[in-house]
């Protein structure tokens, strides 16, 4: 393809067609969809019969749950979920039980810490963002010494048999807090892998990563807000004061506020795998395993595997 004569390739990238950067873009998008698609797949390929059994029935589970809240209908559904959170702000130590079940899901391979947040919002409201902010610091730290102090033996036969972990600890042995952070803030991997993540990363401190997590917030605030958003639809009552355009407005809040996370979680770690991926201090080798070992850490988790000598 050519603009004017000559070579679209050859143009600095602000001149190029904005068609032609919007499919680079899109392509983009469809290689990463296209990746987790085929590493589930390969995941799912590798399990034994039970494994599989339960993924089905977790999928059944799903099913079978959609069926019922069609059939009960969606408005008693949440006014009953509603009516629950209410119960849970209106006890005295409602917040210490959902703060202490955020700590506990940080600890893999449990997971629910996502939905958790929510919940914060939908029962407290914004003020739910400091419940889940502290619960969130305190228990990856807990989950981070916790994973570190019972696998420290396998973390370094895990290493030194696994170029792309070797190549990890390196990047962030050598660019240190900056990039710690930005690998925290990224969602692949997702919340509970994460903490063991950097508990298996030697050169990672507990108070490097305490304060790396603290810049999650953002993305715990707007959590909080879409709980607390839905909330205000859940209740009959509420929504019976509202008018249609009150309405309309927070049911946009919602799933704007859904599509802003979907939208930030893939920009961020975008970003943060190009950035990992041209790092000018090491070969281009070692930046791609690094960005490798991120990609595939719930893959090939050192302190989650079944063989640390595995490479």
């Amino acid at each position: 393809m050519t603009s004017g004569g000559i070579p679209l390739s050859l143009l600095p990238s602000s001149q190029q067609p904005l068609e032609l950067m919007s499919t680079s873009s899109n392509r983009s998008a469809v290689a990463i969809v296209k990746h987790y698609v085929t590493l589930a797949f390969r995941r799912y390929q590798k399990l034994h019969f039970f494994g599989k059994l339960f993924i089905w029935l977790v999928i059944l589970f799903y099913i079978l749950l959609a069926a019922f809240v069609i059939i009960v209908t969606p408005a008693r559904v949440f006014q009953y979920l509603y009516d629950r959170a209410k119960q849970l702000s209106g006890t005295k130590w409602g917040w210490l039980a959902l703060g202490i079940t955020m700590c506990i899901v940080s600890v893999p391979p449990l997971v629910g810490h996502t939905t958790l947040t929510s919940l914060c919002g939908f029962a407290y409201g914004m003020k739910g963002f400091f419940i889940s902010a502290t619960a969130s610091v305190l228990g990856s730290a807990g989950a981070f010494l916790l994973l570190r102090y019972l696998f420290s033996e396998r973390i370094r036969q895990w290493s030194a048999h696994n170029q792309k972990w070797q190549a990890l600890e390196d990047v962030i042995k050598a660019k240190g807090l900056p990039l710690i952070i930005l690998i925290r803030i990224s969602p692949f991997p997702p919340w509970v892998y994460s903490n063991s993540l950097f508990a298996s990363i030697e050169a990672v401190s507990v108070w490097q990563f305490a304060f790396a997590t603290c810049f999650v917030f953002p993305k715990l605030a707007l959590h909080t807000f879409i709980g607390s958003r839905m909330a205000a639809l859940s209740d009959g009552h509420q929504r019976d004061r509202m008018d249609t355009h009150t309405k309309v407005i927070n049911g946009l809040l919602v799933g704007g506020g859904l599509v802003i996370a979907v939208f930030t979680s893939w920009l961020i770690y975008t970003l943060v795998q190009s950035h990992i991926r041209t790092l000018e201090e090491f070969p281009p080798e070692v930046d791609e395993l690094a960005a490798e070992a991120i990609e595939e850490y719930d893959e090939e988790a050192p302190l989650l595997g079944s063989d640390p000598n595995h490479s």
